[in-house]
């Protein structure tokens, strides 16, 4: 049976970390992580092999309210604090990257800009159908040209007359295949970057799916394809101003990655330990031997290093201290734990490790366009850099 060990899981808490979460804060992750047993486990390793996207999972991801969890309860979010998001990216990520990235995506860089950066009748109009699920939602920023260059973007949005013309592509969107809105940003006739609300009935705006994909492969990846696509003004994100608008959502997104990130190593860890304790070889289990627990121990310490990092990004996300260089550290050291760790466990279970009998290679794999997607490894290395020398080495 795939993931085999995961009825067993409990998680690992060296430190007790938990002490310093709320009854609420625990109550939410154990209902998420219940929901994930369930719905998500027994089915992903399928889903992963046939690169097919659980699509039926997004309304029931609406229900356990894993869609704009930080969003005020007035427009439909779930008004939780940044620790709570964490926590429930953290989950949804053990079961799967993909399933941790739609909600991620439609939380953090789909609600969060509407809810930012929107007018009023916009948040009525979107925000309540996105938390339910009912509307699946995509962000456009990346294009096929400039990935870690977003002010580089060619997308144009031009005044026309009491419209404006919305032209050019994005590329490597999650959920655009599947999505009713998406949020793009493009720069308008003064070079100055904007966000818009494009609906999935506009004429000349199309999604084609990104195919052959040996990672995320249950997550759903593809393009947004603006021909001339005619935008109505009150679809217009009236607050945002500047690339600042569509990088501040980026942070919201990274800070859950730098937890979700958690949920992946969690998972290979303990399968690697159950099944150290089980399998036998010269006469005894490989949990006995001195180079196995050197593993463990050494994974064991990297993970729980990195649950500290994103538990102080929490509380100084939830105080509105956190700053996005910070942010830049906890996504680039958590997911390169987490790859590591991956890694590390699938050797652990030898050729085993390679089946899906366990999430190794799934998770690792996941991992590859994790440790690449909103902002690459060497890119936040070098906003952190930046961030202590002063010397901006980008340009």
């Amino acid at each position: 049976m795939a993931n085999r060990y995961a009825s067993s899981f409990r998680g690992f808490d060296y430190l007790n970390l938990d002490a310093q979460l709320t009854d609420e804060q625990k109550l939410i992750r154990d209902s998420v992580r219940a929901w994930v047993n369930t719905a998500v486990i027994p089915i992903i390793e399928d889903c992963a092999e046939k690169n097919t996207f659980p699509k039926h999972l997004i309304k029931e991801l609406g229900e356990i309210g894993a869609f704009g969890p930080h969003i005020p309860t007035q427009y439909g979010g779930g008004g939780l604090d940044a620790i709570a998001y964490g926590l429930i990216m953290q989950e949804l990520e053990r079961g799967d990257s993909g399933i941790r990235s739609c909600a991620s995506v439609q939380s953090s860089l789909v609600m969060y800009p509407i809810w930012k950066f929107g007018s009023e009748e916009q948040k009525q109009t979107y925000l309540p159908k996105l938390a339910k699920g009912e509307f699946i939602g995509s962000f456009g920023l990346t294009e096929p040209n400039h990935g870690s260059d977003p002010s580089s973007m060619e997308t144009r949005l031009i005044k026309h007359g009491d419209e404006y013309i919305l032209k050019g592509a994005k590329m490597w969107i999650t959920n655009s295949p599947v999505c009713d809105i998406a949020v793009v940003w493009a720069k308008n006739e003064d070079g100055h970057v904007v966000g818009c609300i494009v609906e999935r009935d506009m004429k000349g705006f199309t999604t084609p799916e990104i195919k052959g994909k040996w990672s995320l492969r249950a997550s759903i990846t593809g393009e947004l394809i603006f021909d001339d696509v005619r935008i109505p003004s009150k679809n217009i994100l009236p607050l945002a101003k500047g690339l600042k608008a569509p990088l501040s959502c980026l942070s919201s997104a990274r800070f859950g990655i730098s937890c979700g990130v958690l949920g992946a190593a969690m998972d290979c860890l303990h399968h690697a330990v159950e099944y150290s304790k089980e399998r036998n070889q010269f006469g005894k289990p490989l949990a006995a031997f001195q180079l196995t627990q050197k593993k463990l121990a050494e994974m064991l310490t990297e993970l729980t290093k990195a649950q500290l990092l994103s538990l102080q990004l929490g509380k100084l996300n939830m105080e509105g201290k956190i700053t996005p260089a910070q942010i830049s550290m906890g996504k680039r050291n958590n997911v390169e734990t987490a790859l590591y760790i991956a890694r590390e466990c699938r050797q652990i279970c030898g050729g085993m490790g390679i089946t899906q009998d366990f999430p190794f290679m799934r998770h690792a794999m996941n991992l590859e366009s994790v440790i690449t997607y909103e902002g690459t490894h060497e890119v936040h290395l070098l906003i952190t850099g930046m961030d202590i020398t002063g010397v901006n080495a980008f340009n």
